[in-house]
């Protein structure tokens, strides 16, 4: 998204107000981008005012598909991801108009259908703002591979962004306009947005944190338990199951302005998704011996923003493994947790006040070729994580979230 000024005048412009506030005593007052005064009075919008789509023409420029093509030669999906994040911004601006600062709070979930395999082909993004709460929206996009062959799947992947209005001075969240809702299939999208946002709460529901292990969650835990010691007692221990903690990798990065968002000093929340996306596939790969296929991401939320100038941390590990289904090509499923933590270096504090935060949690399940390829957790917390991890799969099957006519998240085939 095209920022609204560069790097070095938001700079100046920040530090003038910093200065003018200590010398004054008054309060720091920056409207960053400059997009004026969030209007009290919104008006309704239909599902159509915000529908927007793109063209990633690959058949027309092999230079483009060097930019998105990786070592296999395939769709480098991080890349596509940041390409998702930056349309729903896109999108949502369609619908709120440019006072609010908008921000992606959630990552709902992405679904691929159809992959990309043997070729290139134009790719068509498309989406439209489905569902809107008070604050909130939720953002459905689709895409599809243009005059793919007859008889193939032309829908790539599914997904929904929950993107966020707010104050561009006070950063609090203001009341976004309400959506008008007409026709049967559009009360259909709203009514299927209105029941996803009722499943996200479901499997917050869900989480450790509010519920404790199960009686048949805590049998798996000590028959793992009980697996474990046997193991530790063989002079040679077999290779499988993987112990979860040789999983592990990290990675630590230092976030630049080129990659701030439409509001200046902080990050893009798309090179997110492709920083975290990436370090998960290393992981899935380098524990597995094999080249992943990538099958979708769970709900996500992005608990804090990350500012320019401060160092990300992340952390993968496979947390679950279970064998995949004849109809999902069969070997094994892994998810992969990739937690983020962000150290602001620059904002508040010094020395050892500047704490970590947590800026969100990302669950990615890919598919390898292996059959019976197992993860053993040991500590406490890799228990947690292991059972957290089953929870999350065992929901998704139950709410049927992931469905291949690309409706699950309130996406209709086809434009509005």
């Amino acid at each position: 998204m095209k920022h609204q000024k560069p790097w070095m005048q938001a700079v100046k412009e920040r530090d003038e107000a910093l200065r003018k506030a200590r010398v004054e005593g008054g309060p720091v007052v920056t409207v960053e981008g400059g997009v004026g005064r969030v209007e009290d009075v919104v008006v309704p919008k239909r599902m159509r005012d915000s529908f927007h789509s793109l063209t990633i023409p690959f058949t027309k420029d092999e230079w483009l598909v060097d930019t998105y093509v990786n070592a296999n030669g395939q769709l480098r999906m991080g890349s596509l991801f940041q390409d998702l994040d930056a349309l729903a911004g896109v999108i949502a601006y369609k619908h709120t108009g440019p006072a609010p600062a908008i921000v992606t709070a959630a990552v709902d979930r992405i679904s691929i259908i159809s992959p990309m395999v043997d070729k290139f082909y134009d790719l068509e993004l498309s989406g439209f703002v489905s569902y809107v709460g008070r604050s909130s929206m939720e953002i459905s996009i689709e895409v599809r591979k243009v005059d793919c062959p007859a008889g193939e799947e032309p829908l790539l992947l599914t997904c929904a962004f929950t993107m966020v209005a707010l104050d561009p001075v006070t950063k609090k969240a203001v009341k976004i306009n309400p959506l008008i809702v007409e026709t049967e299939e559009e009360k259909r999208i709203f009514g299927k947005g209105e029941a996803y946002k009722n499943s996200k709460k479901a499997l917050a529901d869900a989480s450790l944190t509010k519920v404790t292990p199960n009686d048949e969650e805590s049998d798996i835990i000590h028959g793992l338990w009980m697996q474990n010691q046997k193991l530790k007692g063989l002079p040679h221990p077999p290779t499988n199951p993987h112990l979860m903690s040789t999983t592990k990798i990290h990675s630590t990065f230092l976030m630049q302005p080129q990659n701030r968002n439409r509001h200046s000093f902080m990050i893009f929340g798309g090179l997110l998704l492709k920083l975290t996306f990436e370090l998960a596939f290393c992981c899935a790969s380098s524990s597995t011996n094999s080249r992943p296929t990538f099958i979708s991401l769970d709900p996500s939320t992005f608990l804090s923003p990350v500012p320019v100038g401060a160092v990300l941390y992340l952390t993968a590990t496979i947390a679950y493994a279970e064998p995949a289904s004849r109809e999902e090509g069969g070997g094994t499923k892994v998810q992969v947790r990739v937690e983020s933590r962000v150290k602001d270096v620059d904002g508040g504090g010094s020395g050892k006040e500047k704490r970590e935060t947590e800026t969100g949690v990302f669950n990615y399940t890919f598919r390898v070729e292996e059959e019976g390829w197992e993860v053993m957790p040991v500590t406490y917390g890799e228990f947690m994580d292991y059972v957290d991890a089953r929870r999350r799969v065992g929901l998704q099957k139950e709410l049927g979230v992931h469905n291949v006519d690309g409706t699950s998240s309130g996406i209709i085939k086809g434009k509005l």
